[in-house]
């Protein structure tokens, strides 16, 4: 089958949560089918990354916008200048009439089997008549995300900021969700959630995976310390809010039954609140090599989110190398795992730090946590994963030429 695959910003390297899943289901894929990945982005061309997506993907088709508004007053200016435009900032920004052009030469030529619009932010490109079957592939609700914000933001006006767009992109992701052929989630909940806005029949759930390869459990290399572990973007809010949330209410009731307990903080481009954190007690690394190093010498990985959607891949890393993991609900929202079995759940401070503790003390409920999570983790490797979205392109393709009248035999699919 041809595959045509449209993502907005750059696929590598591959860090953030949204890029591991693309980048590991377009592997899967193109073991067998021919894919055409479509990467489009912002800033100075970037002819390093163009040769290297190129080499991981032959094919591969990019286009740099040189469309990118950066921090401070540049991007408030951005966001006033798209605002009449209806569609939320955090998707409108990402418009581009060259990508329309584009799109629109492959849906005239009907160039390819299927299309992906990988992510929301990339639907403002497709022309309105997809003549292609197109399935969105939603990492997140966005909608729910920004709601999130909305609750748990304390300055009046980031709040109202946040209401606002809100408010925008319900609009617009019920709008989208609609308009395609067929939407992939990657959870129950996401699923539950636009099962509000078009049928059951709609919607497929395609779980996250985890590269069970690179991460496996090390018998030899146990924790000796009480080394607690955060995992993620520094510079994404929900892990910036976390943190804050978990320094500021729990991290004081760990230290004080554990004293010598140690928090790392481990991802990219930490901000400069999360910056602030930095101690004897608590260590910013900044971007590392890979996290399996670090994620070795862990005796519990935390995972405090407040605000979020779609699922947590750090999660399923932990638990493929046989870490405990102590998580709010909306941390471990969409995964297929059971509190008290797989990991903990705390939904307030005080749980929170009593589930860590209770971790850091005994080594032995400790260890029945370990194995229970290695054990969940490794029924979902991403060749399981990506033979199920293969399926749901088969399906969607199925039903369109049905729907169409135009029946083609199934060796052609």
């Amino acid at each position: 089958m041809r595959i045509l695959w449209v993502k907005a910003d750059k696929l590598l390297p591959v860090h953030n949560g949204g890029n591991i899943r693309s980048f590991h289901i377009l592997r899967q894929l193109a073991l067998q089918h021919e894919i055409t990945l479509f990467s489009y982005y912002g800033g100075p061309r970037d002819l390093a990354y163009e040769e290297a997506l190129t080499q991981h993907f032959p094919g591969a088709v990019c286009l740099c916008t040189a469309s990118s508004a950066s921090a401070g007053w540049k991007r408030g200016l951005d966001y006033l200048f798209r605002f009449p435009g209806g569609a939320p900032y955090a998707v409108a920004r990402f418009a581009s009439h060259g990508v329309r052009q584009g799109l629109g030469r492959w849906y005239s030529e009907r160039a390819a089997d299927v299309a992906v619009c990988d992510f929301l932010d990339a639907a403002v490109n497709f022309p309105e008549k997809l003549t292609v079957p197109t399935v969105l592939f939603q990492h997140n609700v966005e909608s729910e995300i920004w709601r999130r914000h909305a609750e748990t933001e304390a300055n009046p006006a980031r709040r109202l900021m946040y209401r606002v767009e809100f408010a925008r992109m319900l609009r617009y992701e019920q709008r989208i969700v609609r308009k395609f052929d067929h939407v992939i989630a990657v959870s129950g909940h996401d699923s539950d959630l636009m099962g509000r806005w078009v049928p059951a029949s709609h919607l497929t759930v395609v779980p996250t995976g985890v590269d069970l390869q690179k991460f496996r459990p090390d018998s030899s290399a146990s924790a000796k310390e009480p080394l607690i572990m955060f995992i993620g973007a520094m510079d994404w809010e929900p892990n910036i809010d976390a943190l804050e949330y978990f320094s500021s209410e729990i991290w004081p009731a760990i230290r004080a039954k554990v004293p010598e307990a140690r928090l790392r903080i481990v991802g990219r481009n930490p901000d400069r609140r999360v910056q602030r954190l930095a101690s004897d007690a608590m260590a910013v690394t900044g971007e590392v090599p890979s996290v399996v190093e670090h994620l070795r010498e862990a005796a519990v990985v935390v995972v405090p989110l407040r605000i979020g959607g779609g699922t947590r891949l750090k999660i399923y890393e932990a638990m493929a190398m046989g870490k405990a993991v102590v998580s709010t609900s909306i941390g471990a929202e969409g995964l297929e795992v059971r509190h008290g079995r797989d990991l903990v759940i705390a939904d307030t401070p005080t749980g929170f730090a009593d589930a860590v503790v209770r971790l850091l003390q005994d080594r032995e409920l400790r260890r029945r946590y370990e194995q229970a999570a290695a054990d969940l983790a490794s029924r979902h490797d991403w060749s399981a994963v990506g033979g199920k979205f293969m399926q749901t392109l088969t399906a969607v393709v199925s039903e369109r030429f049905i729907a169409g009248g135009q029946c083609v035999p199934a060796a052609q699919i």
